[in-house]
């Protein structure tokens, strides 16, 4: 067994040796090297920026204790717009954004047809998650949520039933989450255009209070249609 040995030791360094010798030699090629093969994680970062439209949702209004509530509750539409910051990979992506509403109207009755209203505005910061359905031709489709919080903002109040008196501006902070899906297309090697759905709810909103009390607009929440570009500018590939 020793002298098995030893005759595998010499064979194995007079490869070596020889190996060496060749590279050294003119006129011989050198050795081909052991190359692994690429390795593509198809991942990054991204930012995003986003345009779009918002169509206001609410369920009621609810009046001080004492005071009729109003009824016909509409909340009107506004633009709203974002950006953000995230990470992808073949088939997942995670942003934080930031986005705003600009101030929907809102409207009700108490004593007469629309004689209760005030405006409603929204900056939001979320962080979602989204999984991406394949791609098609340069397309991907994808789903998504979110959830974060939301600096909520009641003013220009006027109606019926209290506040009666001093500034009406409230804001508070409120939990919001967000569902959306849509669609991403290529339209560079790290440009892509984002049209896309998303349904936010921010819970509910007070005017400010004066003696008598104050309004409390019930489950704001908005459909949103957006237009945005997601750059990807740190394309992870190692060779």
């Amino acid at each position: 067994m020793s002298r098995v040995a030893m005759v595998a030791f010499a064979g194995v360094l007079c490869a070596q040796v020889t190996g060496a010798i060749a590279a050294d030699m003119p006129g011989l090629p050198p050795p081909e090297p052991h190359l692994l093969p690429p390795i593509d994680f198809n991942t990054g970062w991204y930012l995003r920026g986003d345009l779009g439209y918002a169509w206001g949702r609410i369920s009621g209004a609810q009046s001080a204790p004492g005071f009729a509530s109003s009824t016909d509750n509409s909340l009107g539409n506004g633009l709203t717009a974002g950006l953000g910051a995230g990470i992808k990979t073949q088939w997942l992506r995670t942003d934080v954004t930031v986005d705003t509403i600009l101030p929907l109207k809102y409207q009700g009755t108490i004593l007469a047809p629309n004689d209760t209203t005030a405006k409603i505005s929204a900056i939001s910061v979320l962080f979602n998650g989204y999984l991406d359905l394949g791609t098609w031709y340069g397309a991907t489709p994808y789903i998504g949520a979110g959830a974060g919080a939301s600096y909520l903002r009641a003013f220009d109040y006027s109606g019926p039933a209290p506040p009666f008196t001093g500034d009406t501006t409230h804001s508070q902070w409120n939990f919001t989450w967000a569902v959306m899906a849509g669609v991403g297309y290529a339209i560079g090697p790290n440009l892509m255009v984002d049209v896309g759905y998303r349904y936010i709810d921010f819970g509910d909103v007070r005017t400010a209070a004066d003696s008598f009390g104050a309004m409390t607009f019930k489950d704001i929440a908005a459909h949103e249609v957006r237009v945005g570009l997601r750059w990807s500018f740190d394309d992870l590939a190692f060779r």
